[in-house]
């Protein structure tokens, strides 16, 4: 008896010390091919920079590609959720993907933090109280976009929008914002990702001389109708949303995009910005480290390296509650990002709330000018 009794007890041991080391599993669904692969590729790259060990445990990734594919995110996600377990989700890339994912993740109880700004995401709200994110909430861009047009002295705008939930809550954001304003919108035109002619768009955003046109869009897309604004002769102001902010965007884009206006995170001239500027040692350390594996720094890579931080900064707490690959865990970890306070990262600071589950202000917003085929620091926040 006291052989089987110990014997009990053993196993019991082993069985304590396996589920005190059991690995934090990190789900990644990211568009790294299609429409927004130069978003997604980016993300990807920085996820193979993320920690592999956080407060002593082991982290696995299992990393999907959805090919732009709303589809694809859906079937992605449930398998994160079925077959790996997954403890937290990082991704999707766009706004139509994260959109598509919303109720898997909520009937599954998966905290998840999107790489888009597209759905507003709070406890308010059962579906979305699993929700973060890890960019700018689009009001943050667009009070940026206002306040820049409103010294520029721009009276009238013509907006082109990628056709899809990106491009339909940018325009929404910056509508609300320009008719407090006083900024008139002539027109808001419309496009798919996948055209390769913006032809028709441009000629009616060109119609009553505009002040300005504004591109909601996002990865090399959007150079599409910013390429024939500049064909046809157009004259005034082109602002990007900042869904286009990469170096692929500039490549294709070349010469039409100069003196231009880009919407974008400190990060991209993080070397232009005051010393003391928050958060500007943790942008260009992260630069440094993405250059040195990747070339060009990358918006869209801070992302998912953001979205890590957040992880790391909140699996201990988590840790004090439960064991990874628990519901009681996933539960614990959802608590602890949205109490994340004062957290830097590359290119902002988050500061969780019930009631915002972006936690990023005007601080982690700039505008930038595109000169000599480079990011020119032109306004930002005052800190």
């Amino acid at each position: 008896m006291k052989q089987v009794i110990t014997g009990i007890c053993l196993a019991a041991s082993m069985a304590m010390v396996t589920a005190a080391q059991a690995d934090i599993t990190i789900g990644v669904n990211v568009s790294s091919t299609g429409p927004a692969a130069s978003l997604g590729m980016a993300e990807k790259n920085a996820i193979s920079l993320g920690p592999t060990v956080i407060a002593g445990q082991k982290v696995k990734y299992v990393i999907y590609d959805d090919a732009t594919d709303t589809t694809n995110a859906v079937q992605n996600v449930k398998r994160l959720i079925s077959e790996a377990k997954v403890d937290v989700i990082v991704g999707p890339t766009t706004s139509p993907t994260s959109k598509a994912v919303t109720d898997t993740v909520a009937e599954s109880k998966t905290p998840m933090i999107q790489l888009s700004p597209g759905i507003t995401a709070s406890s308010d709200d059962p579906k979305r109280r699993w929700i973060f994110n890890a960019p700018p909430a689009d009001a943050v861009y667009a009070d940026a976009l206002i306040k820049h047009m409103v010294k520029k002295g721009i009276k009238t705008v013509s907006v082109i929008a990628v056709d899809d939930a990106y491009g339909e809550n940018c325009t929404v954001a910056y509508r609300k914002l320009a008719d407090q304003k006083g900024i008139k919108t002539l027109t808001v035109e419309k496009y798919k990702r996948a055209d390769t002619s913006a032809t028709a768009q441009v000629l009616k955003a060109m119609q009553g001389n505009p002040d300005a046109v504004y591109i909601a869009s996002s990865g090399t897309p959007g150079a599409l109708p910013h390429v024939a604004l500049i064909e046809r002769g157009y004259k005034g102001k082109i602002y990007q949303s900042g869904g286009s902010a990469n170096a692929e965007f500039l490549r294709v884009g070349g010469k039409a995009l100069e003196g231009s206006f880009m919407l974008g995170s400190p990060l991209l001239a993080a070397e232009q910005f005051p010393d003391k500027y928050p958060a500007k040692k943790e942008s260009l350390e992260f630069v440094k480290l993405y250059e040195a594996r990747f070339g060009a720094r990358n918006f869209f890579a801070s992302l998912s390296w953001n979205a890590l931080k957040i992880v790391e900064a909140a699996v201990p707490k988590a840790l004090k509650v439960a064991k990874p690959g628990t519901e009681q865990f996933r539960a614990a970890l959802r608590d602890a990002i949205e109490g994340t306070k004062g957290l830097k990262g590359a290119g902002t600071v988050f500061t969780m709330t019930k009631s915002d589950h972006t936690g990023i202000n005007q601080l982690g917003m700039c505008v930038l000018k595109i000169e000599n085929g480079k990011w020119k620091l032109e306004d930002h926040a005052e800190f």
